[in-house]
């Protein structure tokens, strides 16, 4: 495996900055309503099968003149749509042949997110990069820096952060509906439907060795993994409970559900994290994410704001029921709720849809301020794509999603560190309590692979 890994790597030489295309809008040469094909960015997909297929769709207003996917049949649908586009199954190959590109939408697994993204950023790519935006709380801060070093457009796929309702939120908050926030809980029903991840984790690593099929590059697809047998309980969609290649509940739906907090409260690193778990099954415990988790966060004062604890929960755990509830009201499936010294707001998942005061007469009272946070006028990718063109940047760029991914991320160390509480230092990266916990804040790539 070295060895192939070794030659793949001979495609990339020391990577170049190659400064980004200045697109001038047809706009200012003359005549609206047109888009000429020299207006359009040149973009290739990386990881189109799935989510990846919806994301690439998202950008199809450009010209997506490249798709690479290492299973080829679980992308065909993707490679499809677009006949006219070069198919790769090596990014790198993609990246050193593709001398055009002007931008890239990544949507790989969580644990090839950084090294894909860095070769992007370092060729003066613009960059699209699902949720969370890295696998390790490390990939995400060297990510983070380097976005801004060369300057790229970026954006990460929590796309809830375009939505008008998370800058409400954040007027509300500003505007003392709730008074001052110092307690929020937030929760998720994931795993999928409370899908017992540990069940299926258990048959793949019983002594079956299933072949690979003959579409997929196993050696690929494990990237920067360390080797393991392929098992179709990894891949396609099943990826995300393995501590190898998924950031579990929190780190896949916390770049959503706690985004709202996030930006509204200006969190940033928390100060003390510790959670608790349902327990695993013995021979996959350190493999697998649990069925279900509780994790509990500290953050000092921010400016005008106090100090805050924050309770999140998965596998259908939710938070105390407020008396504000009516009779026979619920939690949805996924949300958050923020608790002032004068109210709650409730939110659902995603940018904070759903947005609203408890009780319903304090929400039909409440006199909205006005919209004084700049909208985002169209939707979360052309925003990126707009933020290519005119330099402006994206709602939800690197700068902003890489320390939002920190704090998910963080969560899933206290996980695997059940009940012990750990103290951690943001600005110098680092637990000030706890060595074991410190090690996992990033870890070894195999042979041949490297966040360089």
């Amino acid at each position: 495996m070295k060895n192939r890994n070794n030659s793949r790597r001979n495609f990339i030489k020391k990577s170049i900055v190659i400064p980004s295309i200045m697109i001038v809008p047809r706009h200012v040469l003359g005549g609206d309503g047109y888009t000429a094909p020299s207006d359009k960015l040149n973009i290739a997909g990386i990881g189109v099968g799935g989510r990846g297929n919806r994301n690439v769709s998202a950008c199809d207003s450009e010209n997506i003149i490249a798709l690479c996917d290492v299973d080829q049949k679980h992308a065909s649908a993707t490679f499809k749509k677009y006949p006219k586009a070069k198919i790769y199954k090596d990014y790198r190959i993609l990246m050193e042949e593709e001398k055009n590109i002007d931008a890239v939408v990544i949507s790989t697994p969580d644990h090839t997110h950084a090294v894909i993204t860095m070769l992007a950023i370092k060729m003066g790519k613009h960059v699209f990069c699902e949720k969370p935006l890295t696998h390790t709380v490390y990939e995400a801060r060297v990510i983070t820096e380097l976005a801004r070093k060369y300057k790229v457009q970026t954006q990460m796929g929590n796309q809830g952060h375009s939505s008008d309702e998370i800058r409400s939120l954040k007027e509300w908050v500003n505007d003392g509906a709730i008074g001052k926030v110092n307690e929020i809980y937030a929760w998720t029903d994931r795993p999928v439907g409370g899908r017992p991840w540990s069940t299926f984790a258990v048959k793949a690593q019983s002594n079956e060795k299933p072949p690979i099929p003959d579409t997929l590059d196993w050696d690929l697809w494990l990237g920067p993994a360390q080797y393991r047998d392929y098992h179709p309980d990894y891949h396609p969609s099943k990826w995300r409970a393995w501590m190898d290649f998924g950031t579990g509940s929190m780190g896949d739906m916390g770049c959503h559900i706690l985004d709202p907090s996030f930006y509204a409260l200006d969190l940033g690193s928390p100060s003390e994290i510790q959670a608790t778990s349902t327990h695993w099954i013995p021979e996959i415990s350190s493999q697998t994410y649990p069925v279900a988790s509780i994790v509990r966060m500290k953050f000092p004062e921010r400016g005008n704001h106090p100090e805050l604890n924050l309770t999140w929960s998965d596998g259908r755990l939710l938070p105390p029921v407020p008396k504000e509830f009516k009779k026979g009201e619920t939690f949805s499936a996924s949300g958050a709720m923020l608790v002032g010294d004068e109210g709650k707001i409730l939110h659902g998942s995603h940018g904070a849809s759903g947005l609203k005061i408890i009780p319903e007469e304090r929400m039909l009272d409440y006199k909205k301020p006005p919209k004084t946070i700049k909208r985002v006028t169209t939707n979360h990718h052309k925003d990126w794509i707009r933020a290519c063109k005119d330099g402006i940047e994206s709602s939800s760029t690197f700068e902003y999603g890489g320390p939002l991914t920190e704090m998910a991320l963080l969560g899933m160390i206290a996980i695997r560190l059940k009940d012990q509480l750990l103290k951690w230092d943001g600005k110098n990266l680092k637990f000030t309590n706890n060595e074991t916990a410190n090690k996992l804040l990033h870890k070894d790539y195999r042979d041949g692979w490297t966040l360089k």
